[in-house]
């Protein structure tokens, strides 16, 4: 017999996914209005009957990939083996702990710290945090990159599912967006009784309704989003800066916008608009670049923040190697920067020679 306990963390787990229904439910009823109601019951037009179609089959799809695609967890070597558990347990000072988890974490591509400086240690699942993760209480889990945790999708959005949430928002907008454009003349005749009075005149009103609401909690949500993936932070690193050893720094992970875009739906153009899993990197280590000014920084007159520090006095740890695509970020940047300088050296250069002449 099951403890009683277990069944109310399984009733609970059950309302967690009302929100999940709700949606559901609201785009079947959708479909219904549009192409039952609207498009057939109107005779509406076959080019829209099939634009619809490309962009409900997209919304659902990417929806779906937000909602079924697992987190994923930190690797292995995140973990703390048996011994070290055991070594921990029986440290009670804090100092020493952190001496202990020092340790460990020298190996490992560990670049951020708490606000107080020390390493980040899950006691729940019993792992040094990779940087960027968090531990969910909903999930009760490790989150690698998350963002937040979302209650319409009932799971966390981070590493493994944030390009699905991003395309998830793009074509929910695009979608209540047509249906409200092409709903709106029916709108407009409903209101001087041009519809014959039939069931179909109360969907498209209540239609029209739902749509243009949910239109602009999306337009807002999406454009957030968007400045997130421009700036290569999440929602919890919008609200509280990522530390590392020189102090919080939110512009740490930004590579510019073309590099930041290209970290969380790939290199390939070709998989940008799909759900489809194409995000550069494992999830557990991610490029850094410390020099990239923000004009919401206060700057140094030398242009350059004053907090900023060299690679080598940031990084306490050996760098684990990259993988190829992280490195192509990194090494694309260097290159664009070192043709910029080679040009103004060459403009400089003949400048000077023009002034002698």
């Amino acid at each position: 017999m099951a403890p009683s306990g277990s069944r109310s963390v399984d009733c609970w787990r059950v309302l967690y996914w009302i929100p999940v229904l709700f949606i559901s439910l609201i785009v079947a009823w959708s479909y219904y209005a549009y192409v039952v109601q609207l498009c057939i019951g109107k005779t509406g037009s076959l080019v829209y009957v099939l634009v619809y179609h490309v962009l409900f089959i997209m919304f659902v799809w990417s929806y779906w990939q937000t909602i079924f695609t697992k987190p994923m967890n930190p690797l292995k070597e995140f973990h703390l083996s048996h011994s070290d558990k055991e070594l921990l347990e029986r440290e009670d000072r804090r100092e020493s702990q952190q001496e202990i988890l020092r340790r460990i974490a020298k190996d490992l591509p560990i670049y951020t710290r708490t606000m107080s400086g020390a390493i980040r240690y899950c006691d729940r699942c019993l792992l040094l945090k990779p940087d960027r993760c968090h531990h969910c209480s909903a999930c009760d889990m490790c989150i690698l990159k998350m963002d937040h945790h979302c209650p319409w999708v009932n799971n966390c959005v981070g590493f493994a599912n944030y390009k699905f949430f991003m395309l998830f928002l793009a074509y929910s907008l695009l979608y209540c967006l047509f249906v409200t454009a092409t709903d709106l003349q029916y709108f407009i005749q409903f209101w001087t009784n041009g519809l014959p009075d039939t069931q179909a005149k109360f969907h498209i009103m209540f239609l029209f309704f739902a749509a243009s609401t949910f239109s602009v909690s999306l337009a807002f949500l999406f454009a957030y989003h968007c400045w997130l993936v421009c700036k290569n932070r999440s929602t919890l690193e919008a609200f509280r800066a990522p530390t590392f050893q020189h102090g919080p720094d939110k512009n740490g992970f930004s590579l510019g916008t073309s590099k930041n875009f290209c970290q969380v739906f790939g290199d390939e153009k070709k998989y940008w608009l799909l759900p489809v899993f194409s995000s550069l990197g494992d999830g557990c280590s991610f490029p850094t670049c410390l020099v990239n000014a923000d004009p919401e920084q206060p700057s140094s007159p030398s242009g350059r923040n004053p907090s900023i520090k060299s690679a080598g006095e940031s990084h306490q740890f050996p760098p684990k190697p990259l993988r190829e695509s992280q490195s192509r970020l990194l090494n694309n940047g260097q290159s664009e920067g070192s043709e910029d300088r080679d040009k103004r050296g060459d403009a400089s250069h003949l400048t000077s020679i023009h002034k002698t002449i």
